[in-house]
């Protein structure tokens, strides 16, 4: 299990922070503690104030202007007004649950089948739909058990599949005070930097082997390996590399779920979701974030003979998944990905960014490698390049560098120390100076 929590403690303030805030931020810093549960965390150790967003920028309530390089949620922008345009149609017209018939859940569904890679027939899929990427990995890991008729489970040590009682149980990043299930066995992720293994898929579907095999010997049968094909959490790990230990989950008569709530709706690029750049076929497909851009919707796509093992003997109804408004705003996400392009975007835009952040990287020793797909880039710091000792504390302080030069991101990984850089999708060439030089300058204020 993890020991730390990169998701809940990267940067969060603290009540020792306080004495530093302006009166505004301090008396909102207050209330939120007289008002809220103890589990909830602020960025920052001065917390940011946002009050608006357009497309890749933020402002807060001072008029600063921020480059946001962290938020998927909104993945066509902040605020986009094809978004807002149809969830206000919708919602003046009807909002209801799928208990009655209506076309917008049908249309998206069929638009979704036209995003699948070329290699899937969109016609061995069904759907089902939620509010959160939480509900969605929770409803296909009981699939997974129902059709598999195991109970086991895989994921890797920095995992995040969500907040329910059972996709926490497989969500390690979520800190050693979350209890990891108890049929849940936990993978180092495909990490080559980290391994210092250059084919990095058959070292990987060696470690399922065995985590199968000890399975096995104390009476456990797999029911499925739950992963995001870019390892987000685990520190962003680009490549092509699961086909085989994808094979090996099938062999033992697992089920694979590809959890695309990060790499998925053309972030990395090069694939509108993230499992084609592994060749791989998942089971079942979850989505949560960016399908909506900021309006609660999720999904799970899930082939037809697995799904019909649990929803042909158990039923499943989520009040609000599925709503009218909701589906307005996926439709909207999907139409807008493709008239502006942001896929290719992301692509070209995206490789450019890479390079430029690779030579921020080439001039400082504190960075050991700068790595990514489209525009999902993961930069990791370490003590020493020699012996790529992590180093969390340099990352941790390079967040609020990088804040007050106006770019807000977090951490990932094991160690808490690469910095997950994902802007929304709009993120244009011209930002790529304003980021570029804020770790450049962040980077030389602290080493």
């Amino acid at each position: 299990m993890a020991t730390r929590s990169t998701i809940m403690d990267s940067n969060s303030f603290r009540a020792e922070h306080a004495k530093g805030l302006d009166q505004e931020t301090r008396k909102l810093t207050q209330r939120r503690e007289e008002l809220l549960g103890g589990s909830y965390r602020l960025f920052y150790r001065k917390p940011v104030h946002l009050v608006r967003g357009e497309g890749q920028y933020l402002w807060d309530a001072a008029g600063k202007k921020y480059l946001d390089m962290y938020n998927n949620v909104a993945s066509i922008g902040h605020a986009h007004p094809a978004v807002v345009a149809a969830v206000l149609e919708q919602m003046q017209a009807l909002n209801t649950h799928t208990r009655y018939l209506h076309e917008r859940i049908l249309d998206y569904t069929d638009a979704f089948g036209t995003t699948l890679p070329g290699y899937l027939d969109p016609g061995d899929y069904k759907a089902m739909y939620m509010c959160t990427g939480s509900e969605a990995n929770d409803l296909a890991l009981r699939i997974a058990k129902t059709s598999s008729g195991g109970t086991g489970l895989i994921a890797t040590t920095e995992a995040y599949h969500g907040n329910s009682e059972l996709s926490s149980s497989v969500s390690p990043a979520l800190g050693s005070g979350q209890p990891i299930g108890e049929n849940v066995w936990l993978l180092p992720a495909p990490d080559s930097y980290r391994t210092g293994v250059a084919d990095i898929g058959p070292w990987f579907a060696q470690q399922l082997r065995e985590a199968i095999a000890d399975m096995e010997s104390q009476g456990v049968k797999l029911a499925g390996f739950i992963a995001d094909s870019i390892f987000s959490s685990d520190g962003v790990l680009p490549g092509s590399y699961l086909s085989e230990a994808v094979e090996v989950v099938h062999q033992a008569g697992g089920v694979f779920i590809a959890d695309e709530v990060q790499p998925g709706f053309a972030r990395t690029g090069e694939n509108f979701w993230g499992f084609a750049a592994h060749g791989v076929a998942p089971d079942i497909i979850t989505t949560g974030k960016p399908m909506g851009n900021g309006i609660p919707v999720s999904g799970l796509f899930a082939r037809a003979e697995v799904l019909a093992s649990f929803s042909d003997s158990i039923p499943y109804f989520n009040t609000f998944g599925g709503n009218p408004v909701s589906m307005a705003a996926a439709q909207a996400v999907l139409d807008v990905i493709r008239s502006e392009g942001l896929q290719e975007h992301a692509r070209t835009v995206g490789a450019k960014t890479l390079e430029a952040f690779r030579q921020v990287g080439a001039n400082h020793e504190s960075v050991g490698d700068v790595r990514g797909a489209g525009l999902f880039i993961g930069f990791e710091l370490v003590k020493d390049r020699a012996t790529r000792e992590p180093h969390r504390e340099l990352a941790l302080e390079m967040l609020e560098e990088l804040r007050g030069r106006g770019v807000l991101t977090s951490v990932a990984g094991p160690h808490g120390n690469v910095l997950k850089l994902r802007p929304p999708l709009p993120f244009s060439e011209q930002d790529i100076p304003w980021a570029a030089d804020a770790l450049d300058d962040s980077l030389s204020a602290l080493e």
